[in-house]
């Protein structure tokens, strides 16, 4: 199953909509967070809202995370050792008021189990890149494996 998330406070519909496009090919079912979004998906089982508990659900059983460019969702599939592909939400299509998620992809570019589609022509190939991989492993050190866990508990807790 691969698992689609924007986040709660915005929808995202370029990427819903890419997703929707995607779906009937992938060979697995996609289920969909889609927050405030307007976009209706033909093809994906959509919620607008998860709660965290089964969000931790889907987290483990899915075998991809395809989402915007949110930090807590990166550390999260970071902790589940999941895969990610990241489309970076853009100030210039509206989707967001500054461009931080684009300067949030340049960094985590080249990190083990992170894939970047910058556009949704890229997105198919990216999401056939992280299926194929086995397992996510990044080696970290340990105070950067300390700060990640303290940054992930915080996160985590303070969301809605």
């Amino acid at each position: 199953m691969i698992l689609v998330t924007v986040g709660m406070q915005l929808g995202f519909d370029r990427l819903i909509a890419a997703m929707d496009s995607l779906a009937p090919g992938l060979g697995m079912p996609v289920i969909a967070q889609t927050g405030k979004g307007t976009y209706q998906p033909q093809h994906m089982d959509t919620r607008p809202r998860i709660a965290p508990a089964e969000f931790e659900a889907l987290m483990g059983e899915a075998s991809l995370i395809v989402s915007h460019a949110g930090i807590g969702t990166v550390l999260t599939a970071a902790r589940c050792r999941k895969p990610i592909v990241l489309v970076p939400r853009r100030a210039d299509k509206g989707e967001h008021r500054n461009d931080h998620q684009m300067a949030t992809v340049r960094n985590l570019a080249g990190r083990t189990g992170i894939l970047i589609a910058m556009e949704e022509s890229e997105l198919g190939a990216r999401i056939a890149e992280g299926l194929a991989l086995q397992s996510v492993t990044a080696v970290r050190s340990a105070t950067s494996e300390r700060m990640h866990q303290s940054l992930a508990r915080f996160i985590e807790s303070h969301a809605p």
